[in-house]
């Protein structure tokens, strides 16, 4: 499988607050800014992402959605291909593959640890989720 980025996500009822933080303190910049979702990409080296989620929040399995702490996100070039083997290798999926109104098509499972792991593909978002892109990191 061919990773085209992989960055941590932490879940924290504090978005604001902890976006803020990396912004001030590390040299990070919002990618994609709303309330319960930012992504930052450091400043000096566009490679560098960190997001950051808000407990609690739809997109968070539902037995999982009181879990603070860090979800691991891998981007592929073929989710759809990485689920099928996830479905016969027998891995734990907490969300099925779905398409999402903010620009991914993504499952999520949990490793032994129970650190989720969400495999994503970038895809073009509804208009109104495109507005809270910067122009570069728009999914198209």
């Amino acid at each position: 499988m061919k990773f085209t980025s992989y960055y941590p996500v932490l879940i924290t009822p504090k978005v604001a607050e902890t976006s803020d933080f990396y912004i001030r303190h590390l040299d990070f910049e919002p990618a994609f800014e709303s309330d319960w979702y930012v992504h930052l990409r450091s400043k000096v080296d566009p490679q560098v992402n960190l997001a950051v989620l808000e407990q609690g929040h739809a997109t968070i399995p539902s037995s999982d959605r009181t879990h603070t702490g860090v979800i691991l996100n891998f981007e592929v070039d073929d989710v759809d291909a990485v689920y099928g083997r996830a479905l016969a290798e027998g891995w734990t999926v907490l969300k099925h593959l779905c398409d999402e109104a903010f620009g991914q098509r993504h499952f999520i499972a949990q490793d032994p640890s129970g650190t989720l792991i969400d495999v994503i593909k970038p895809i073009p978002p509804t208009a109104d989720f495109a507005a809270q892109y910067s122009a570069e990191a728009l999914p198209r």
